[in-house]
């Protein structure tokens, strides 16, 4: 039994995430802005400022054209004043007008880059997803990494083009108009600051407690999509089963609980404006009750200028208070947003940041030929002909045929290290051989696979392909000399002729034809609509199983590799077509080295080695009539007194 791990108060179920304004994400986002658009990021930034330091001029201008109406009131002096007021409000208007060009190409340049870094960053997060080992899916659902490209993208997009701007326009508006309320007066300033000191402590109380819903918000989003994807994929499953109640009440859950931390993220979020922006009223009515005790008073000895304390200074003063706050209520607000695209962003960069499918290998696979001395030539053109290309210490070159010779020597694995799923695996397979597996589910039939094209990495042991260590040969050309038809099958968006050529990319239409006929595929494709021109979607839910599957044997023929891997290869297909397409299999296994694993033990009478397998052992080996006449477990599978589960 295994010994129960401590509490821990930080693993309690539903306890969020400690929320982080990281910096360092930040950062990196900016930096990466940079590298995108090096001229247009700057020149946006100019925009952002000119725009906010446009929005503070009339504070200045203000009190000088309420100053020159007071005295034309007092004196009569209209040209004197006209002096003040028209160039004021002429330069105020250009201001404006320049302010209304930066603000739309400002727009126009954050619309721009924002798309195209979303562009970009979703090219960077598939191409490394490209590279990421089979592990990576196998441990992550599928639905939580879609979440990466629409969810976490969308809060990224948002943070660009929403928060950024208008956090960097508020800090701008912010200092410049503290700057003017300075030099007006100190201790009306002091009185602002005072109240926005308390918007500040309340800010940072409310956006605390939005960072770690929204950060817990964004995982619950992933792990929403996650099970929405699985049901939609399950479909059939869930109806045969009679199991829409439980889905429902799965999916209730799941839901019930995103619903929690968006309502907490938002409930926080959404309550900040409201209270940020009573506190600036109130803080208006005392600076306008300072104001008017200041006047009352005749208080000349408190302006940093020595200007009088008078009506002039008192109205802007009053407007800079509310455009002071509300900036600050602005940017706070925007804080949340921050800290939600800052969550998505790290989520993305964690996609990225993962390492990549480890690959070693130096040895390549080449087109060659053969001349009359036996001596093996590399050559450009396609000749039907490949080697193993493989470099020395020494400079030198060695060139090995692709025979499909391929040797398990002593194997062990393990997916969990200290587990071994496979222990002493010792498989020889000649050229032209054909090797058969099989054993109960989980015996480690498919594993062995696995291994051989490398999608995962023995623990000990060695696997040699025409007598060179896989780990020696990079892993494109090592799988570029494979097929592979799952039980599983996987069919693309597009025509039937596109999914066969997926083989083979560089395969005319003749030769897929030639493949699909080769597989038994021809006669129903024939049949289809528009033939090979039939649009195939939602992976292929048009045709059926055995058709889906005809289509995936076509398309590892139009491959023509030396080694087949056929998984279960024709388990969803009927015993009548199973027949049409064994006969087409076995003109495709003719002269290559083939692995297959069945349950149907009839399909692997002709095979030239058997292996069976119980618990990632090997315990038996052979022809089938020398496994008959052991009389071993083989034979009770075979006559029936076993049942392969």
């Amino acid at each position: 039994m295994s010994k129960k791990p401590p509490f821990d108060p930080k693993n309690m179920p539903g306890k969020p995430p400690k929320p982080e304004f990281n910096i360092g994400i930040l950062k990196r986002v900016l930096k990466m802005l940079k590298d995108f658009y090096p001229v247009m990021l700057p020149l946006a930034i100019g925009c952002i400022i000119f725009v906010s330091i446009t929005a503070t001029l009339p504070a200045i201008f203000q009190q000088q054209v309420i100053a020159a109406i007071e005295d034309w009131y007092l004196t009569g002096d209209w040209a004197g004043a006209s002096k003040v007021i028209i160039p004021k409000v002429a330069i105020l208007g250009t201001f404006y007008v320049f302010s209304i060009i930066a603000v739309t190409v400002q727009s126009q340049l954050m619309t721009f880059m924002t798309q195209g870094f979303l562009n970009k960053t979703r090219q960077r997060m598939f191409n490394g997803m490209q590279n990421l080992p089979i592990k990576y899916f196998d441990t992550n659902k599928h639905g939580d990494i879609m979440s990466h490209y629409t969810n976490d993208i969308d809060t990224l997009r948002m943070l660009i083009s929403q928060a950024m701007p208008t956090l960097i326009q508020s800090a701008i508006v912010i200092v410049c108009v503290l700057g003017i309320m300075l030099y007006y007066s100190i201790w009306m300033t002091l009185v602002v600051l005072t109240g926005v000191a308390i918007m500040f402590v309340v800010s940072g109380k409310v956006t605390a407690g939005s960072a770690k819903y929204f950060i817990k918000q964004q995982m619950s989003i992933g792990q929403t999509e996650g099970f929405i994807q699985e049901m939609m994929s399950g479909q059939k499953v869930v109806k045969v089963f009679c199991h829409e109640e439980k889905s429902q009440e799965d999916f209730d859950r799941i839901n019930n609980q995103l619903f929690e931390d968006a309502y907490k993220a938002h409930s926080y979020a959404n309550c900040l404006g409201p209270i940020i922006q009573n506190i600036g009223n109130i803080l208006y009515v005392i600076v306008a009750t300072a104001g008017g005790i200041f006047l009352l008073t005749n208080a000349k000895n408190i302006s940093l200028s020595g200007m009088a304390f008078e009506l002039s200074i008192v109205v802007p003063f009053l407007n800079m208070t509310k455009q002071f706050t509300g900036n600050v209520n602005t940017f706070s607000q925007q804080i949340n947003h921050v800290v939600m695209g800052l969550a998505g962003a790290k989520r993305i960069f964690d996609v990225m940041d993962t390492e990549p499918e480890a690959d070693e290998g130096y040895v390549t696979l080449v087109n060659a030929k053969i001349d009359d001395n036996g001596e093996i030539k590399e050559v450009k053109e396609h000749t039907g002909t490949w080697a193993w290309k493989h470099p020395h210490g020494d400079g030198s070159l060695t060139y090995t045929k692709l025979e499909g010779d391929v040797t398990l020597d002593d194997v062990d694995f393990a997916y969990v290290e200290g587990t071994n799923v496979l222990h002493n695996v010792t498989v020889y397979a000649k050229p032209g051989q054909k090797v058969a597996f099989v054993g109960s589910t989980g015996a480690g039939k498919t594993t062995i696979t696995n291994l051989i094209n490398r999608f995962y990495d023995i623990a000990d042991g060695k696997i040699r392909y025409d007598g060179i260590n896989v780990n020696k040969i990079k892993k494109a050309d090592l799988r570029r000399s494979l097929g592979i038809v799952l039980q599983e099958t996987n069919l693309f968006t597009g025509t039937v002729m596109e999914n066969i050529r997926y083989g083979n990319l560089d395969a005319t239409d003749e030769q897929c034809i030639d493949a699909a006929k080769l597989a038994g595929a021809d006669d129903f494709i024939s049949r289809l609509p528009d033939g090979y021109d039939t649009e195939l979607a939602n992976n292929g839910s048009n045709l059926s199983q055995g058709q889906r599957q005809l289509i995936a044997i076509a398309r590892a023929a139009v491959a023509d590799p030396p080694v087949m891997i056929l998984d279960e290869a024709t388990s969803s297909i009927d015993t009548r077509t199973e027949a049409i397409v064994q006969r087409g299999m076995d003109k495709l296994m003719e002269g290559r080295t083939v692995f297959v694993i069945a349950h149907r033990l009839s399909t692997v009478r002709n095979s030239d080695t058997i292996m069976v397998l119980e618990h990632g052992r090997i315990i038996e080996s052979g022809n089938h009539d020398e496994l008959i006449n052991k009389k071993g477990t083989y034979y009770q599978l075979y006559t029936g007194a076993f049942e392969l589960d």
